[in-house]
């Protein structure tokens, strides 16, 4: 089931963009929030993790895929209700 929400979130990604522009930007998100996104984004850019090897080609990106979309999934998670119902994506 978790599977079928992350590929679900990830092919919806470009509707997410502004979302996470407002993320950043907004008052009502919590400092920490935004530094821990922050350094989740960061660490994974200088760092990335490879649980499969790319040169693997399909198989070697999903992993790569499956990691970005769990960080940024979590930034979901962190954000207050209101940006979230403001931007539908489903406050659980």
């Amino acid at each position: 089931m978790r599977f079928m929400r992350r590929m679900k979130f990830l092919f919806r990604f470009h509707q997410s963009i502004p979302f996470f522009k407002e993320f950043f930007l907004s008052k009502e998100v919590n400092r920490l929030a935004k530094i821990i996104s922050t350094l989740f984004i960061a660490v994974y850019l200088v760092f990335p993790f490879d649980i499969i090897p790319d040169y693997l080609l399909v198989l070697g990106l999903f992993d790569d895929v499956f990691i970005a979309t769990l960080i940024l999934q979590q930034m979901v998670k962190m954000a207050p209700d209101s940006l979230k119902e403001k931007y539908d994506l489903g406050v659980k």
